[in-house]
């Protein structure tokens, strides 16, 4: 494992180079107000008619629509999502300096081959391992959420050292950028959504949420053991993985921990995990997502509409409102 960290930065292959962020979400945001509270001369890209305009505005940044912001950028950062980031990248290609950079947060559009980037620009990735809020919290407490940095293409010969000074200036190298490849973090993020993180962890909620409510137990007590306290052993985990957990844990609950865990994550989940793996490696969960798109997501918003329509919502709503110390 290759780790960066501040002392490997060069600071001045970015000094009084123009930075433009393109998107305004909850990763550009963070990137874009970081990257100005560590000096850079950065510039946002979104359009007039959209909310993030303004508000980039009101946060005392300097917006452009989007064509217009990357003129002169030594960086472009692309921080939309996903799935407007082909279409964006042809709207502004005419208008990005000769020798540029683009950076990504995510490798998607790269590795699956969306974006095929001109041969005169550097390709590189930092993807902060943290949603945009905690990148701007922990950056303004003086701390730093770990990033992943690659290089796919690096036609300056400067590419990697552009890349660390980025990641520096979202405060980054206060934590470590470990160096990976655009294919690895693709992969490993997608699976890692798909598998445990996102469906992983709210399938196997739902599930034990509906194995308590048939077997008779009332629906509130069912949520907060299955969901609600996820968060108590997740906190554990995140502080100091599976030993914190065993130590702040009963006996009984590890006990039960060890003998049960195996028989719900058995050999034919991992099995299912491994074609799940099998399917982002070999390309057909992208070509799905893609064709999904260009049809206007139907299969998505009917999918989203089940997900939303379970009853453990409803349930969770009515108790977290009683929970005055949440922010909902």
């Amino acid at each position: 494992m290759q780790m960066y960290t501040d002392k490997d930065v060069d600071r001045s292959c970015l000094q009084g180079k123009q930075i433009t962020i393109l998107g305004y979400g909850s990763q550009g945001r963070a990137h874009a107000l970081n990257l100005k509270d560590s000096g850079h001369n950065v510039i946002v890209g979104a359009r007039k008619s959209g909310a993030s305009f303004a508000r980039a505005e009101a946060d005392g940044l300097q917006v452009k629509e989007p064509a217009d912001a990357v003129c002169g950028a030594a960086i472009v950062a692309f921080l939309t999502p996903d799935t407007s980031q082909s279409s964006l990248y042809q709207s502004v290609l005419e208008h990005i300096d000769q020798g540029a950079a683009l950076l990504f947060a995510h490798g998607f559009n790269i590795h699956y081959k969306q974006i095929e980037p001109r041969e005169d620009l550097d390709v590189v990735l930092i993807a902060p391992k943290g949603p945009g809020d905690l990148v701007r919290r922990q950056y303004t407490e003086g701390h730093g959420v770990p990033c992943l940095v690659a290089i796919a293409q690096d036609s300056s010969g400067n590419a990697l050292a552009l890349a660390l000074a980025y990641a520096d200036g979202i405060g980054g190298a206060r934590a470590g950028v470990i160096e990976t490849t655009f294919a690895e973090e693709t992969e490993t993020d997608l699976f890692g959504e798909q598998a445990v993180l996102c469906g992983g962890a709210t399938e196997l909620v739902v599930a034990g949420y509906d194995t308590l409510v048939k077997a008779g137990y009332q629906p509130e007590v069912a949520y907060y053991e299955v969901m609600h306290e996820l968060k108590l052993i997740v906190d554990l985990l995140h502080e100091g993985g599976i030993r914190k957990m065993h130590e702040f844990i009963s006996e009984t609950a590890a006990w039960g921990d060890m003998i049960s865990g195996p028989r719900v994550i058995d050999d034919h989940v991992r099995g299912k995990m491994q074609e799940v793996l099998d399917d982002i490696q070999d390309g057909t969960f992208a070509k799905r997502w893609i064709e999904e798109n260009k049809a206007g997501q139907p299969e998505y918003k009917r999918l989203m509409a089940a997900d939303l329509d379970h009853p453990i919502e409803e349930v969770g709503a009515r108790l977290r409102s009683q929970m005055d110390w949440l922010e909902n």
